[in-house]
Order: C-alpha cells, then sequence, then structure tokens
C-alpha cells in the first residue's frame, strides 16, 4: 500500500507539465504511470463533485455549472494523453491498462449523470437562472449541461437509472474490445509474395512491401498488409487478379474469424444502445442521437441520404456500364468486375481518359514539401506561420512539433505530426487533442495542443516519402480538423474546438479539401522530389478534369456506409438475426457489387460500433452539401480572399460549439445550404437539368 501512494504522489501527471508551453513531456510519461494517475484524479474530480453539492450557497449558474465544467482538470490532463496513445501506441500493455480502467471511467461518469444532489443544483439553475443575464455562451453551456444530464439518465427512478448506470458500463467495455479486435485482426494479417507477383506494383511500393519483409526477416520477398499504403497500392496496381482478390477478402473479413470475431459484439452493442435509448423514452437508437444534430430527425437523415442515392445511381450505373466495357477491352476477353477490380480497372481507365496516374503525381508530392504546402494554406487564408520545435520531446521518432502563431505573433496552439503506420497504431488517419482550448477561470487563455495521425508510405532507402494525391487529400482534411481546434476562441473546453455536432464536424476538413484540386494551391508546393521542376501546368489541368471521375460511385459507396449505420441505429427490437443478412438488406438500394460471401463492413466499422459516429456516419455527406456550398461563396469571392477566410474563420472555425450550427452557417453564408453546389461540383445533373 506505501508503495503505491509513494508511486502516486511522484504522478507525472499530478500537476500540470512544466516542459514548456505547449509541450508534452512524453520523454517523462511512462505506461505505468496511467493507471495510478487515473485513480488518482478519479478521487480528485469526485471530491470536487462533492464539493459543489455541498455547497451552502443557492445554486448559481457560476457555482454549480461553470464549477462542473471547470472540474476534473486532472482526469482531463491524463487522459487527453491516455486515449490518443491507446490508437497510435497501442501496445499489449495499454491494452491490459484500458481493459481496467475504462470500467471505472465510465463508471465515474455515470456516477456523476446519475448524481441526484448535483443534478437538483442544475434544475435549480435552470428553473430560477434570469436568461437576460446570460450571454450566448453561457446559455449554451446550460443548455448542453441539462441536455447532457437528461440524456444521461438522470431523470430516471431507480432501478432504471441502475440499470442505464449498468448499460453504460457495458457498452464501454464492449466498444473497446471492438476496437482492440479490428487492430488486432489487421496487424496480424501478412501476405509475403515473389518478385513475379508483385507484378505491376510502382517502385516505391514494391520498395516499401521489400523492406517491410526485410524488417520481418523475410529477405527477397515483399510483405503486403492491411494498413492502408500496403493495401491501397496493391489494390490499384497490382496485376495479379487472384491476389488482390485475396487481399480484398482478407480486409473485409477481418474481425470475423477466430479470436478477433466481432459479429457477436455488433448484435451486443446495437441492443445495448437501443435498451439504454429505450430506457430515456426514445424509440430508436438514432431517435435519441439524431437530437443532438443539425439532421435532427431520421426523416431528416433518411431524406438526405435517399436524395443523393437518386440523384448519384444513374451516374453510378453510367459509371460502372463505361468501366465493364473498358476492362473487357483491356483484357481481350469478357470479364465480370468484381469488387477487387473497381481500384485496379478505375486507375487504369482514369489513365486512359486524361493520360496520368498517381504514380506521375506521386514524386511531386513529397511529404515535407507537402506540409509546407498545406500549411501555407492556413497562411494564405488565416495568417498562421508554424514554427518547428527541434528539441520537443515526442512518443515517436518519427513525430514532429510545430508552435502555431497567429499573424500578429501570438501563440494559437501546438501541433504535433505523426505519419507513418506501425504495429501499435490504428490504421486510418485522424486528428485529436493533447489539450483542449479553453479560458480559465482567472482568464487565460490555454491554447489547444493539437496532433495529426497519418498512415502514409514511409520513406524507402533510396525515396523519401512520397504520397498520393489522395494522401494530400487527407491530410487536407485532417489539417481542416486541426484548424478547427487551432482557431478556436471559446470559454469553455465543453464548447471549443471541435466539440460542436456530429454532423457538423466534418465541414472544416471538407471544406479544405476544396482547395486540392485548385491549380494555385497545387502550384504553392508541387515540386518533383529530385529536379525540383515544378509540377507542369498540363498535369495540373489533367487532375482538374478528372475530379469528377467516379463520383457516382464514390457517393454510393459512402451512402452504403450510412444506411448501415441508420439500419443498425433504428432498431426498435432487439437484434437476434444473421449479421450478414442484415447487412446486405441494409445497403441493398446502394451495392454496386452482389454481395462477396465471407466479407463483410460492420464487425470492423470502427467508425460506428467504437469511434462515436453511430446515427452519424451520414454527417459525411451532409458535411459535403454545406462544404461544397460554403466555397461556392470563396469561388465568387475569390479562393484566397483574406476577407472572406476570415469570415469563415470568425463565423465557423473560431466559435465551436457556442451556438447552433446552422445559426453559425447562416452568420457565413448569409442563407441555408443548398444541395446544387455538391451536384455541379460532381458533375451530377441537377432535377432542372434533367
Amino acid at each position: 500500500m506505501l508503495t503505491t501512494i509513494l508511486i502516486m504522489a511522484n504522478n507525472i501527471f499530478d500537476a500540470p507539465f512544466n516542459c514548456g508551453v505547449g509541450l508534452i513531456p512524453f520523454d517523462r510519461i511512462t505506461e505505468q504511470d496511467y493507471e495510478p494517475a487515473i485513480e488518482r484524479a478519479l478521487a480528485a474530480h469526485n471530491a470536487e463533485i462533492d464539493a459543489i453539492v455541498n455547497n451552502p450557497e443557492p445554486p448559481t449558474m457560476e457555482n454549480t455549472v461553470v464549477a462542473l465544467e471547470r472540474s476534473g482538470a486532472m482526469l482531463e490532463r491524463v487522459l487527453s494523453i491516455f486515449y490518443p496513445m491507446l490508437s497510435a501506441m497501442c501496445t499489449p500493455t495499454m491494452m491490459d491498462i484500458s481493459q481496467r480502467v475504462v470500467p471505472r471511467l465510465s463508471e465515474h461518469s455515470s456516477a456523476i449523470t446519475l448524481n441526484t444532489a448535483l443534478w437538483k443544483r442544475i434544475e435549480w439553475v435552470r428553473d430560477h437562472c434570469d436568461p437576460h443575464t446570460l450571454d450566448t455562451e453561457d446559455a449554451m453551456l446550460l443548455h448542453n449541461t441539462v441536455l447532457g444530464f437528461e440524456r444521461s439518465g438522470a431523470t430516471l427512478e431507480e432501478p432504471a437509472r441502475s440499470h442505464f448506470r449498468e448499460l453504460t458500463m457495458k457498452l464501454s467495455q464492449l466498444t473497446l474490445q471492438f476496437e482492440q479486435n479490428v487492430l488486432q485482426a489487421t496487424s496480424a494479417f501478412e501476405m509475403y509474395l515473389t518478385e513475379a507477383e508483385v507484378d505491376g506494383l510502382p517502385d516505391i511500393a514494391r520498395e516499401a512491401a521489400s523492406d517491410a519483409a526485410k524488417r520481418n526477416n523475410h529477405p527477397g520477398e515483399f510483405l503486403i498488409t492491411l494498413h492502408a499504403p500496403s493495401y491501397l497500392a496493391f489494390m490499384k496496381y497490382a496485376t495479379r487478379r487472384d491476389l488482390r482478390e485475396r487481399l480484398y477478402r482478407a480486409q473485409n473479413s477481418k474481425a470475423i474469424q477466430g479470436d478477433f470475431d466481432n459479429r457477436p459484439l455488433v448484435a451486443e452493442i446495437a441492443n445495448l444502445r437501443l435498451e439504454m435509448a429505450q430506457l430515456l423514452g426514445h424509440e430508436s437508437f438514432a431517435h435519441y442521437r439524431l437530437e443532438r444534430t443539425m439532421a435532427g430527425t431520421t426523416q431528416g437523415v433518411y431524406g438526405l441520404l435517399d436524395q443523393l442515392r437518386d440523384a448519384y445511381t444513374p451516374a453510378m450505373r453510367r459509371e460502372m456500364e463505361q468501366l465493364q466495357h473498358f476492362a473487357a477491352e483491356y483484357e481481350g476477353h469478357d470479364i465480370t468486375l468484381m469488387p477487387w477490380d473497381y481500384t485496379y480497372y478505375g486507375n487504369k481507365l482514369k489513365d486512359s481518359l486524361f493520360s496520368y496516374t498517381d504514380e506521375e503525381l506521386r514524386p511531386y508530392f513529397e511529404l515535407s514539401r507537402v506540409a509546407e504546402g498545406v500549411f501555407g494554406l492556413a497562411t494564405r487564408l488565416y495568417g498562421l506561420q508554424f514554427e518547428p520545435i527541434e528539441d520537443a520531446p515526442v512518443f515517436d521518432d518519427n513525430v514532429r512539433v510545430y508552435r502555431v502563431l497567429d499573424a500578429d505573433g501570438s501563440l494559437q496552439g501546438t501541433l504535433y505530426t505523426d505519419f507513418f503506420p506501425r504495429d501499435t497504431k490504428q490504421s486510418g488517419a485522424w486528428m485529436t487533442n493533447f489539450a483542449e482550448q479553453r479560458i480559465d477561470a482567472s482568464g487565460h487563455d490555454e491554447r489547444p495542443i493539437v496532433t495529426l495521425t497519418m498512415n502514409f508510405t514511409r520513406p524507402t532507402a533510396t525515396k523519401p516519402s512520397l504520397l498520393t494525391l489522395g494522401e494530400v487529400r487527407t491530410f487536407v482534411h485532417e489539417f481542416g480538423h486541426a484548424l478547427h481546434s487551432l482557431l478556436s476562441r471559446c470559454r469553455y473546453m465543453s464548447l471549443s474546438g471541435t466539440n460542436v455536432y456530429r454532423d457538423f464536424v466534418e465541414l472544416p476538413s471538407q471544406f479544405h479539401e476544396n482547395f486540392v484540386t485548385e491549380r494555385a494551391f497545387l502550384d504553392s508546393f508541387a515540386r518533383h522530389y529530385v529536379t525540383g521542376e515544378k509540377i507542369p501546368q498540363s498535369l495540373i489541368d489533367k487532375v482538374i478534369a478528372a475530379s469528377q471521375f467516379g463520383a457516382g460511385y464514390a457517393c454510393l459507396r459512402q451512402l452504403g456506409f450510412g444506411y448501415l449505420d441508420m439500419a443498425w441505429h433504428t432498431l426498435t427490437s432487439p437484434f437476434d438475426g444473421d449479421v450478414a443478412e442484415f447487412e446486405h438488406a441494409a445497403q441493398q438500394s446502394v451495392s454496386i457489387f452482389a454481395p462477396v460471401d465471407g466479407c463483410l463492413t460492420s464487425p470492423h466499422f470502427t467508425h460506428i460500433f467504437a469511434g462515436g459516429y453511430a446515427s452519424g456516419y451520414y454527417g459525411y455527406k451532409w458535411a459535403e452539401v454545406l462544404d461544397a456550398d460554403a466555397f461556392e461563396r470563396f469561388k465568387e469571392e475569390g479562393i484566397f480572399n483574406r476577407a472572406t477566410a476570415q469570415s469563415f474563420r470568425d463565423c465557423i472555425l473560431a466559435r465551436g460549439g457556442t451556438a447552433e450550427p446552422a445559426a453559425l452557417y447562416r452568420a457565413f453564408r448569409g442563407r441555408e445550404p443548398h444541395i446544387t453546389a455538391l451536384l455541379h461540383r460532381d458533375g451530377i445533373p441537377t432535377p432542372q437539368q434533367d
């Protein structure tokens, strides 16, 4: 017992970090620090909650709602490092720790929202606070606090309250297990090939596969994995159709077999969410979740999905018919396209139509220059500057750290970039915070600490990291999220940065993607990594001309994920059927290919079963409508018009969740959004054009 106390007394998380403004002491944080720190932080937070509850003064906005908002500083300090590391450096030790602490954290959260005395004080503030005394941000904080407690079971009576708490704890454990199963299943797959079997792969992909095999003691072979750079390159370029099929089946059957089978968890998670929602009086989990979205209702979501399905399906069918003819002509015989063929033949068709390939572009997208270009976009739009911090402690040798300054030299925040795959990192790309922006009780503006995590192709012995155009787009997308956080100017952490409605959070990220096919942006950084030659204008013209290629297919694919998400979360009775049959029925109206036996999306769909997008995956398409409509103003006024950019910064990026998203958007655009700009961007006829 004494040993534990001593460890906790000297824990790195006990006090705010002291290693430079905006820096995390990763050189001093160990995996063994997290668990005792979390226990210490839970005790400290409980004491703060008790102080609020036992305050003898009548409840007020300041001594109850704001006090609650500002409580838990140590817990926030620990978890804002622990959770990002659980995705970026998920070692077996971290997995073990998470299995122990996540139930405790869920129990702690439930204990707060189900604290009757605390809820009574919040109710008193709601019922007795003069609304005229609150500004917009205070009013939103009060509204969110009340709604958050109500949606977490505060109004339930026993035994429903205790049952709701049990369901919450169980759900947190299952979603964690779901995510870890996907990570382990992804890392477990290895496909070692001979030189003949990697025919068609470009040099950079072959060299990366060769280096990966050498690291795993398989010299002379080529290692293909399910990590994005390896998987995507093989599916796009490998001539061996049987091996593309093998890899496709591995990717789409992961977390289905053996110890990592997530199918039982899919059903259990969906049923737990349904039970929780119905305890709170909602018809389904989607009805519950969509209360706090721009869409508002299931009808609002299905209305968007159906509208897009009807608009894009004719384009998808034309695209697939064209691709079918092309593939048969290319091969010299009839061929029935399968899912593992689309990327391969689609890439060759695009090459034939526009006379360029992604590999032709790759030499112009050396990672360090791309980073300069992406940072430069923020400079041109918002006046930001990015200064490298060379001696910053990092959690991996490839991580880079930047001090972000505003045009006047003031600190806007700190940015960490983590670009390359490793076995302990989840696949995909994301942005998160090591610290959120807020203004503390003394009036000091605490600037955010942001991390960008990617899975780009590593440098090889002969080449630097060279990106595809799609990877450049991914970089810009996640950087848009980072800007939402870095440019935040809010008082309260729960309202700052990306703490907005789920179907609004993708607007800043997707909006900035519009610049990727703009000549003025590409001209600013795209240089050949050997010759330094500027990307030829003819090649940029081809990129712009090809920007609508496959728009129908891409949209229908995204809609399939949205329909699947909604199907699982509009259940009104517990699911006890076959996961495959359910999934196929949910996606039938937008299916491009017939279902492949043994291949499913649900068991590795971490966005909705572990990543917070349950009943919210449609938000990507919702945000596309917004981002296309918003960018239309930039095209009208000049894509680098600083006044227009300042308006976007002031109305959207700086405001976080301090007002209703629809009001923020109207403040920027001057009207409601409409779908026309998205259809025009993708080359889809509008109803008036039919």
